[in-house]
């Protein structure tokens, strides 16, 4: 089983930071926020994850390297300027993921989220037909009106009349390739779309973290965030 890890955004909120460093290279807590994840991925036995890119990519490539450096053989996905969004990155990446189920993370998150569990839903999968497995955290005070549902362990569409019980994505998903066949390869296309298709035929599964997340989306919440870790190391 393969990580990919999302790192071609350009973080545009993130400016004028991000228009020297890619986002993924920001510090938080002494380190940058993809390393956070190579360390985590590494420690729970992963071995090979693939990276895409695109905003000043070479930094990744240049920072990271083959991975050897965290345990880990790292290859990458580069992508076009101005990136091909979720679904099309992940889309464009499959014949570096392989045919088996991956897991997908947001570069641009900190999650103490068990990576270790993705590895634990597919060995322990049922027969049922499945796209992806979602991990769904509390709606944070910028997203207070959430993404989706859960019934159990099912993820349902948010009731917009009432929005009750709804959480957000945490971008951290397990997914499996056939969930993404009808994304052209280097087509431009949001992640969104295909999991409310999902979600419409019974295809998707989650969870829900009540742990640490931080959608490191802004400055301010960088900056939040890294005093927060700034006593972990």
């Amino acid at each position: 089983m393969k990580a990919m890890i999302l790192a071609a955004g350009r973080g545009e909120r993130l400016r004028p930071l991000t228009d020297t460093t890619p986002k993924p290279l920001l510090v938080a807590g002494g380190r940058p926020l993809i390393v956070w994840h190579l360390q985590r991925l590494a420690a729970a036995g992963w071995r090979d994850v693939v990276i895409n890119h695109a905003h000043l990519g070479q930094q990744i490539i240049a920072a990271l390297g083959d991975g050897t450096g965290f345990g880990l053989s790292i290859s990458y996905s580069p992508e076009p300027v101005g990136a091909l969004e979720t679904a099309g990155g992940i889309a464009a990446a499959l014949p570096l993921l392989g045919p088996h189920p991956f897991l997908a993370i947001n570069g641009d998150v900190w999650c103490d989220w068990d990576v270790g569990r993705a590895q634990q839903l597919i060995a322990c999968g049922n027969s049922a037909p499945r796209a992806g497995h979602l991990v769904l955290v509390d709606n944070p005070p910028h997203h207070p009106a959430g993404d989706f549902r859960l019934a159990g362990n099912n993820v349902l569409a948010a009731d917009r009349q009432t929005d009750d019980g709804t959480l957000t994505y945490a971008g951290i998903g397990v997914f499996w390739p056939e969930f993404f066949a009808g994304v052209p390869r280097g087509g431009v296309m949001k992640l969104r779309p295909l999991l409310d298709e999902g979600i419409r035929r019974g295809l998707i599964s989650g969870e829900r973290h009540a742990g640490r997340w931080v959608d490191v989306g802004t400055c301010e919440r960088l900056a939040l965030l890294d005093r927060e870790l700034g006593g972990s190391e």
